[in-house]
């Protein structure tokens, strides 16, 4: 039988091992082993190198059109709402446009945002180097009711209205997702071929140049700033709603870190969270400083300890305990 230092000590060990394990792991999600080099320049032998397109400084353009279709072929059924020539990716902007909402979207449809990474002076479609990433606008949800004073004195038959009416807005309804993030991945990082991140990896477009392979420009759609409180509630009457198109560049660490956290929301809304219960969870990422949250998570960990090694001593205590000489009668 386990001794009650020994005890302690085991679960203290398995502490201490489940903080290293958590922090290895999001060691291992902010930092990405690059390509070995060698002093020649050359690629390493452990299956070759994936190097950044953006290295070679292309001149680029951001185009954002909108569609009611989830794919497009061709410039047909579909409008240009911003269009930034010569885009700097170092440099970032934030520009609100006027978009036109189709009639099928003001009838509870999906309108989609294609935006379009490509050389200046090419059309997308036209341009084989392009790289492009799809978004939805528009969300369903049950809208927000209006709040009612029942203290100002309304007859019955006005409290029987405005009953009616909160009891019809219980059916969920289009929104409108009034901002959009940019993200563009700046950093000439090479990548190693025979071990490639699976979360970034799925947002990579690679392209053979000569003897080697590059990697387009990681075009990244920030889903973590759609915040409830940005969304409009889409009327049949609605012609034009504004969109705040906004850009930042971003490094591998944290778009690794961002693509995980909107995997995790992604799936408690598979589980059946909510837009609002999926919206406080964002809230924990993007209105907390990052270091603020992992010192909070050290600290939580820590009190748990402190708190399962209090409660031991409590049963110790009174497994030892033979008589109540000198107790009170509330202990």
């Amino acid at each position: 039988m386990l001794s009650r230092s020994s005890f302690t000590s085991l679960v203290v060990g398995v502490f201490a091992v489940y903080v290293a394990h958590t922090c290895w792991v999001m060691y291992g999600i902010v930092y990405t082993r690059p390509c070995p080099i060698k002093s020649d320049g050359a690629a390493g032998a452990a299956g070759g190198c994936v190097w950044p397109y953006l290295a070679r400084r292309p001149k680029l353009q951001l185009s954002v059109y909108t569609t009611t279709r989830s794919s497009i072929g061709a410039e047909r059924n579909i409008d240009l709402v911003l269009n930034v020539e010569d885009f700097d990716i170092e440099s970032k902007f934030e520009r609100t446009v006027n978009v036109s909402v189709p009639k099928k979207t003001r009838n509870n449809g999906t309108l989609y945002a294609f935006v379009f990474l490509h050389h200046a002076g090419i059309l997308p479609w036209h341009d084989d180097k392009q790289v492009h990433i799809v978004s939805p606008l528009t969300t369903y949800m049950v809208p927000k009711p209006e709040e009612i004073n029942l203290l100002t004195g309304e007859s019955a038959t006005q409290q029987i209205e405005a009953e009616k009416q909160t009891n019809a807005l219980d059916e969920p309804v289009s929104h409108w997702r009034s901002r959009l993030t940019l993200n563009v991945m700046v950093e000439d990082f090479v990548f190693d071929g025979s071990s490639l991140p699976a979360d970034v990896h799925r947002y990579m477009k690679m392209v053979q140049l000569g003897k080697t392979v590059h990697y387009l420009p990681i075009l990244f759609i920030d889903q973590l700033s759609n915040r409830v409180k940005d969304l409009m509630v889409i009327n049949r009457s609605t012609t034009e709603l504004p969109l705040t198109v906004s850009y930042d560049k971003i490094s591998l660490g944290k778009l690794r870190f961002s693509i995980h956290m909107q995997d995790a929301v992604y799936s408690l809304q598979q589980f059946g969270f909510s837009e609002k219960d999926a919206d406080e969870v964002k809230g924990i990422f993007v209105d907390t400083n990052l270091y603020f949250l992992a010192l909070t998570f050290f600290v939580a960990a820590f009190h748990l300890l402190f708190d399962f090694l209090a409660f031991k001593n409590d049963i110790s205590f009174w497994k030892k305990k033979r008589s109540m000489i000198g107790m009170s009668t509330k202990a």
